[in-house]
């Protein structure tokens, strides 16, 4: 087999050592425009796993690289004139211009030919070849060649960095957050080999304007970050290597493949810098296309296997790599939180680390995190232990004079099971449940104000006094057993009405018994569903009475706190959405106009429903789909609403159109909470694939929301909060006399559980190359 490789870098390189190992008679090629010892950048970082994989799949390069690798445990974050040093990381660093060499007299060795100083343009050099590999890059001139094939998405993102170095010796993952008179500046800094270390320095577009790098020349920019960090760098300069101030391109194609031609590495697929996956990336790349040829000797058969079996971890990656990079773009938000948070939020922003992790091997770090958490809870008033502090997800939370005593939330799930819009005996059982198993506050699914109100024919309502009286009853078995106070949401189905229930045909239209529906603008949720009338202006106003009238029932009904849907395209959230709203009124046009009905209705109830009670809202803070809203409009619809006084943002996502592209994801709408609550500075409860403790405690410990709702957990386990607070110690849940003995003995068990299995972790858990060299006596390079 011919095989030309297009870019020496380290993804082509690996491929062709791998390929000739598989195939010791094959032709390779490797094809570099520049020469064979020019590079540019400064280290390479990689994981402990990634050299796991390097050492199965080439043992002599990686005997090779790992001789030459420095190596630490520690991640360092400098913020506000603090440090935390986080262990157990595992980490190695390697000059990139010494991994391309290794990589070059392996591959060298094996018999692949390879070509400097050669700017392959002309395709004819390997017209004849049977598998070209495109490994050209980020910046791939091949890719771009054939971009409407492949179908290249370039995702340049806003802030910009530069790629730097330094002779300051380094023994951890470092990052600095430094504030200057132009605004913040990051730098992510590792050593890479002994006395030289790489320095990416970062920021937002206003602060580099500010800071007028943007006309200063190289060495200027030099002297500028040596000036900014000169009290960690001690003296020591700052090295460049065409370290030019660029923004990074996320980068995603539509197909890797055509004909015998395959992306490979950055020309396929970019990760940001800020979780150091880049090269680890681009060399598993050439780990899945050797793997393929293994399983399928045909190009043909190859190049498919890897597409298909390669793509949901590169996307994997990415995605924690978008979620991290944004983090960093906003690093405003958080600026003025305490040191010890911040800290945590660094941490734990990709996912990846969470709140029992970090326990495990840093609980030094995470006892701090739990008295700062603490510490701002007896702040607002409560009488909490700061000494020996409960869990995040286990502190109280006040809204006006409703205090909750845990975090954790039942969200709202409809269970379209009420008849006329009556609750029954189904929906007795499902809340009292819930309640009694622990959870902090309950809410009820969307209540509707009108029969035409109704998304379905099951969906229970607040419109007469027989259902006020069925849902008194409700409220009073959960205030009679339990420590949970209640929130009745109240909504209208607007264009999603008339429709099936769920485990029917959700969304679908209502084959017969249906009822005329409305919504902002005439625009049926499917093609095929019926088609709404637009709502007139004297019909905002029967359906704003009926809302205040169905807030008056629920303050009757002995509810604690009330809730507005203005998500997920109802009625409210049609007129929220341009996508749903093309109306030329007063109600249409900018979001100004567009929000003006949803907060005469929040204002209508918030007069009748008493001042001493909480109201929140649901919105969806983005709509997943090109021309809806946004994060940024999510801040101004909670600024909005926050005027009007709402007391609670309750941070949900999409559903307004069918077309919409959600990312999904652990916790996926959680980034979303986290930026109404820290730049709309209003409290926030988040929800969306939350399904453990952890992530719970997660969340809260780093800032992104107040309180944490939970769906599908709670379907099947009402009992997940009582879990938690056993897990985690917490014996001051309350728990109704009946089930004290069953509480005693969850206790009991839960504390030796939770002994063996973190006994069990820590022995199970292998030693990170840097403790092992330790072990043997050895220094690891940042320390010579």
């Amino acid at each position: 087999m011919k095989t030309a490789i297009i870019g020496g870098g380290p993804a082509g390189l690996y491929f062709s050592i791998l390929l000739k190992k598989l195939r010791p008679e094959a032709d390779i090629t490797v094809y570099e425009r520049n020469r064979a010892d020019e590079t540019f950048g400064f280290g390479v970082v990689f994981s402990d796993a990634t050299l796991d994989n390097f050492e199965k799949y080439d043992l002599p390069s990686y005997q090779r690289i790992t001789r030459e690798f420095a190596y630490w445990d520690d991640i360092a974050i400098h913020f506000k004139g603090t440090e935390h040093r986080i262990g157990g990381n595992g980490f190695c660093g390697c000059s990139r211009r010494t991994l391309l060499l290794i990589l070059q007299d392996r591959a060298a060795e094996l018999g692949v030919r390879l070509r400097y100083g050669i700017d392959v343009d002309d395709e004819s050099l390997f017209d004849d070849a049977d598998l070209v590999v495109v490994a050209d890059g980020i910046n791939s001139r091949f890719r771009d060649r054939y971009a409407e094939h492949f179908q290249p998405e370039i995702d340049l993102r806003p802030n910009k960095f530069a790629w730097m170095g330094s002779t300051r010796p380094l023994d951890a993952f470092t990052f600095i957050f430094q504030e200057t008179e132009w605004g913040p500046f990051i730098a992510h800094a590792y050593q890479y080999e002994a006395n030289r270390s790489t320095w990416v320095f970062e920021t937002d577009p206003e602060t580099f304007e500010r800071a007028g790098l943007k006309d200063k020349s190289e060495v200027e920019s030099a002297a500028l970050m040596e000036k900014i960090f000169g009290w960690f760098l001690g003296g020591h300069r700052i090295l460049t290597n065409r370290s030019i101030w660029r923004n990074f391109p996320m980068i995603r194609n539509q197909r890797w493949i055509m004909g015998n031609k395959v992306l490979l590495g950055d020309a396929k697929a970019s990760a940001h810098f800020s979780i150091g996956s880049g090269t680890k990336l681009a060399m598993e790349d050439a780990i899945a296309l050797y793997e393929a040829f293994r399983r399928d000797p045909t190009v043909e058969g190859a190049l498919s296997l890897y597409e298909t079996g390669r793509r949901e971890e590169v996307e994997k990656t990415q995605h924690a790599a978008d979620v991290s990079l944004v983090w960093f773009e906003h690093v405003a938000r958080f600026w003025d939180f305490d040191p010890v948070q911040f800290a945590f939020g660094v941490m734990t922003r990709a996912k990846a680390i969470t709140y029992d992790n970090l326990r495990l091997r840093a609980p030094d770090f995470v006892a701090a995190v739990d008295r700062t958490f603490a510490s701002q809870v007896r702040g607002k008033g409560f009488d909490v232990s700061t000494d020996d502090p409960s869990v995040p997800m286990f502190q109280p939370f006040r809204l006006r004079e409703m205090a909750v005593p845990n975090r954790v939330v039942v969200s709202p799930m409809d269970m379209y099971s009420a008849k006329d819009g009556v609750p029954g005996d189904w929906h007795l059982v499902h809340y009292g449940s819930r309640a009694v198993g622990g959870a902090g506050l309950i809410f009820t699914e969307m209540t509707c104000v009108s029969p035409e109100a109704r998304i379905t024919l099951g969906c229970t309502g607040l419109w007469n006094d027989e259902q006020g009286a069925a849902w008194k009853r409700i409220v009073e078995f959960v205030h009679a057993n339990s420590a949970a106070k209640f929130c009745l949401q109240l909504g209208h189905s607007g264009r999603k009405g008339a429709t099936k229930l769920m485990w029917e045909g959700m969304d679908r239209p209502l084959e017969e018994g249906g009822w005329d529906i409305c919504s902002a603008s005439p625009i049926p949720y499917f093609p095929d569903s019926k088609v709404p009338r637009e709502t007139t202006r004297a019909e905002m106003d029967i359906i704003k009475r009926q809302f205040v009238e169905a807030a008056e029932r629920g303050e009757r009904a002995g509810f604690d706190m009330l809730e507005l849907h203005c998500a997920h395209g109802y009625l409210l959230a049609s007129f929220i959405s341009p996508l749903t709203n093309r109306r030329t009124d007063e109600y249409g046009g900018p979001l100004e106009n567009r929000l003006r009905f949803p907060l005469e209705v929040f204002d209508a109830m918030r007069e009748v429903w008493p001042a001493h009670k909480p109201m929140s809202v649901r919105i969806s803070a983005t709509d997943w789909a090109e021309g809806g809203v946004t994060g940024e409009d999510a801040v101004e619809v909670a600024r909005a609403f926050a005027r009007h006084g709402v007391d609670l943002v309750d941070v949900s996502t999409g559903q307004t159109v069918r077309d919409a592209r959600p990312i999904y994801g652990r916790m996926f709408q959680t980034p979303f909470s986290d930026q109404v609550r820290n730049e709309a500075q209003v409290a926030t409860m988040c929800v969306g694939n939350i399904t453990t403790a952890d992530q719970v405690n997660t969340i809260l410990a780093a800032g992104r929301a107040d309180l944490v709702a939970l769906g599908r957990p709670h379907l099947i386990d009402p009992f997940f909060t009582m879990k938690a607070a056993a897990w985690y110690g917490v014996k001051e849940i309350h728990c109704p006399p009946q089930y004290l003995m069953g509480k005693d003995q969850i206790f009991r068990n839960s504390a030796r559980d939770r002994q063996d299995l973190e006994d069990l972790k820590m022995k199970a858990k292998p030693k990170t190359r840097a403790e092992l060299k330790m072990e043997a006596g050895g220094k690891s390079l940042a320390a010579e």
